[in-house]
């Protein structure tokens, strides 16, 4: 007999939120993870409006999610003589019906898994197996499990590979596609307990196209008036698109880079001195996957990273997961669990999602220091005379279009799944 459920390869944010979605419109599912343990693994992310207003209509509340972060109520861009380029409110004081919430990593993917196990049982995920390729029948779906027990055949209706940037589902499917794609920039992430620079809910961007920094908090201020910051630092070094290390996300002193950011002292913020209080560094290359034509094999689909694994310059990598997860459900909704959803799904976000991945490959809304650079070299007294204040409004006014994140529309736009809509 054919086993109705969804197979999900990938237990990430984008796997655990599409399992919560077809668990909310009865549609049964398993999760297949590689992890043996869901550890809370990573530093910051930001959950833009676009995926919070998704994630409470899942039901997660907002004191849930302030729980893992905090609102961001400002973004900002700094030149190199530490002057304000631009800045606008975030989240509901731009307008928005929900917030921009900046959390740690690990404990919002934990909380996704702790909600699914608390509504579907810890039997909704399989830990410790991977899904390592597929085959199409004409029931559905069967993959290639490999576990501790070996490798076993499971059988679904679809199959949906949510397995991030060295997903097998898309290597199967793509079997022909370049490999990861590194620009030569490289990224020093970390935390520190330091006072949030501007505000106390502020995202700082800070220098130029090749060489920046980004700090935001993802915890609220102590008594003492220190919040726990996330922080970048990017520099730009010469490359030939192929990352020469075997390691990713590698621990490093933080004495490794500090260098290039030793100019980075203004009255208002001391790089320097805010770097060498963080205990370690994690080094990792900014890469990203070429754009493929379809996300979709019949009954396969991909998601998350695994159909567009994009540069995090505009800090929507992990938000789009969770509106990919769901569509999905929306279109399992008007089409049923059939290879003629994912299809609807792959035609709504493939194209505009792939444009989205390589304008973030080129700075994404950094672009703005991009310009500026050319113009000045980063250091200004009037940035109006430099960059008029209508050029640095219409240019974040098209990123936040292509993102998905244009206020009037996406306040306006009904509900992606219906309340107690049922497939």
């Amino acid at each position: 007999m054919q086993d109705e459920r969804v197979i999900i390869a990938g237990g990430g944010i984008g796997g655990l939120t599409l399992a919560l979605t077809l668990h909310q419109i009865g549609v049964p599912f398993t999760v297949i993870e590689s992890a043996s343990e869901m550890r809370p693994l990573g530093v910051g992310i930001n959950l833009q409006p676009n995926a919070v207003r998704e994630l409470i209509d899942l039901g997660l509340d907002e004191d849930a999610l302030h729980g893992v972060g905090l609102p961001i109520r400002e973004w900002a861009l700094v030149g190199l003589n530490g002057r304000e380029v631009y800045a606008e409110p975030r989240g509901r004081d731009a307008g928005y019906a929900w917030p921009q919430i900046a959390c740690h990593r690990g404990a919002f993917h934990m909380l996704l898994y702790r909600t699914l196990v608390a509504r579907a049982g810890k039997g909704a995920v399989r830990l410790g197996a991977r899904v390592t390729g597929y085959r199409a029948t004409d029931a559905g779906v069967e993959a290639a499990v490999e576990g501790g027990a070996g490798v076993e055949t499971l059988r679904g209706r679809l199959l949906v590979g949510a397995d991030g940037i060295h997903s097998a589902v898309r290597a199967q499917m793509h079997p022909d596609q370049p490999p990861i794609h590194w620009g030569g920039a490289l990224m020093w992430r970390g935390t520190v307990r330091a006072r949030a620079p501007r505000t106390a809910s502020s995202f700082v961007g800070l220098g130029t196209h090749s060489q920046r920094m980004v700090i935001y908090p993802i915890s609220g201020p102590d008594a003492d008036g220190l919040s726990l910051l996330n922080w970048i630092a990017e520099v730009t070094v010469e490359g030939d698109g192929t990352w020469p290390h075997k390691g990713w996300f590698r621990a490093v002193p933080v004495s490794t880079f500090l260098h290039h950011f030793d100019a980075y002292r203004y009255d208002w913020l001391d790089v320097p001195a805010l770097l060498s209080g963080a205990e370690t560094a994690y080094e990792n290359p900014m890469i990203d996957r070429d754009p493929v034509d379809t996300w979709v094999d019949g009954p396969v689909a991909l998601m998350g990273d695994a159909a567009h694994a994009m540069y995090p310059t505009g800090s929507n990598g992990a938000s789009q997961a969770i509106v990919d997860a769901r569509v999905l459900g929306a279109q399992m909704l008007r089409h049923g669990v059939t290879p003629r959803a994912l299809s609807a799904y792959d035609a709504q976000l493939c194209g505009p999602i792939s444009r989205l991945v390589l304008r973030n490959r080129g700075a994404g809304p950094f672009g703005l220091l991009n310009l500026l650079d050319d113009r000045c070299g980063g250091v200004f007294d009037d940035i109006d005379s430099v960059v008029s204040p209508e050029e640095r409004a219409a240019f974040m006014a098209g990123y936040k279009s292509a993102a998905g994140l244009a206020i009037d529309t996406l306040n306006a736009a009904p509900p992606t799944i219906p309340a107690r809509a049922e497939v």
